[in-house]
Order: C-alpha cells, then structure tokens, then sequence
C-alpha cells in the first residue's frame, strides 16, 4: 500500500493528521505493507524568514481577527495535539518560509532518512520553537540527526540543488487540485483531506487492504498452475 502526503512544516494539521494516520496503521489488526512518501507544500510560498513576529500575530493578520481570537484558536489546535500525543507550544513558535526545510527533506529521502526528518523537523518546530526559515538551525537540526553536513551545506549555499524535486511536489499538487494540506493519497486512488479521525483512516486503510487482497486473489488464481495433456503450466 502506497500513501503520498502533501504536507507543510508549520501546518499544524499536518503534525497532527500524520499522527493520526499513524496511530490508526497501529491499531490495525492486521500486520501490512505500508510504503509512505511526503510530498512538498508550502501554505505561503512568499512567506520571509521569521521576523519576531508571533504565531497569533500573524494568524490574526491573515484572517483578520484579534490576538485573543488567534490564541483561542491555536489552544484548540493545541488540544487537538495533546489528543494524539503530541505539545504544541504557540506562544513561542517561529513562522517562517519553509522553502530550505523542504529542499533539505529532499536530500533526506534520497539516503532513506525522510521519516527521521521530518518527525524531527516538526518537533523542533511545534514543541521546541525552532526557527525553521533559519539556515544556522536546520545545520543544527540535521547535524544531531547525524546527516553528512558537507551535503547540508551544499544545500543551503546552491540554491538550485533540490529545488526541481520540491517544485514537481508542488506542480503534482495542483494538477490534483490540493489547495490546503494534509492531504493523503493511497495507491493513487483514494484520497483523504485534512487532519481526518483515526477511525476515517482505519477505514480507508480497511477498504484498500481488502481491494489488495482481493486483486491479488485474482492474480494467483490467473496465474496458477493446470494440467492439460501430459504436462503441466
């Protein structure tokens, strides 16, 4: 079973729904063969770097609401965290363009380490208020991973290294019509958006393993042996 997630670092939801499609692949009863890849978004391609400027002040900004409505809105993120494990700490948070983060996320898949990435990436960013727009502290983040930092720092001074790879995410995005993230996509049939509940997603998980096995009923009996004659295929 093949799952694509189009994802950004500083969506929250994104955090969120990844838990939760985890989560759910655990309860599952039944042991099977999972194959996740992540796909690049960015919420605001445009974003600058951080600027010392809040999580709330800028949700405020962008959808014209007071700093109070912005922090009674991200504590009922924050609990919906907290439901599936996870602490989200709004008050110091850092947003910034995420462009660099996903270049790198990349190159992290390309030496079987994107998983490690990206969890680590979005527990610095959502509980331990890293600044992910920030060259400095991505050399920090991949460096405690233990990744080569000669091709980190490749990364940051080319510009263009990556960059195709992070754009052919964002294209595949529209011609699917993503506009918002997560989004979920299993065996490039089914599609899930946003941060659904566990059960929604056992369920998915349920009606394509069943698909599965059921193809691949069809394929043994297809292919298996008969005899006709004196010999057998």
């Amino acid at each position: 079973m093949q799952i694509e997630i189009w994802s950004d670092f500083v969506c929250p939801f994104c955090y969120i729904g990844k838990q939760r499609l985890e989560q759910a692949l655990e309860r599952f009863p039944e042991k099977i063969n999972v194959s996740i890849q992540y796909k690049s978004f960015e919420l605001d391609p445009n974003a600058p770097n951080y600027s010392g400027v809040s999580i709330h002040e800028a949700l405020a900004k962008k959808y014209n609401m007071t700093i109070e409505q912005a922090k009674q809105a991200n504590k009922q993120i924050s609990e919906q965290a907290k439901s599936v494990g996870l602490n989200f700490v709004f008050d110091t948070m850092k947003p910034g363009n995420t462009f660099l983060a996903h270049r790198i996320s990349k190159y992290a898949a390309s030496i079987n380490r994107e998983a490690d990435y990206i969890d680590t990436v979005l527990y610095h960013y959502f509980t331990l208020s890293k600044d992910l727009s920030d060259p400095d502290t991505l050399r920090s983040i991949t460096k405690e991973m233990g990744l080569n930092q000669n091709e980190i720092n490749k990364i940051i001074e080319t510009e263009t290294l990556y960059d195709e790879e992070v754009r052919n995410d964002e294209s595949e995005a529209q011609q699917l019509g993503i506009t918002g993230v997560p989004f979920f996509v299993i065996n490039k049939k089914y599609a899930i958006s946003g941060a659904q509940p566990i059960d929604t997603f056992m369920q998915a998980i349920e009606k394509v393993s069943e698909e599965e096995q059921n193809e691949l009923k069809s394929l043994n009996i297809k292919q298996g042996s008969f005899c006709d004659g004196d010999n057998c295929k």
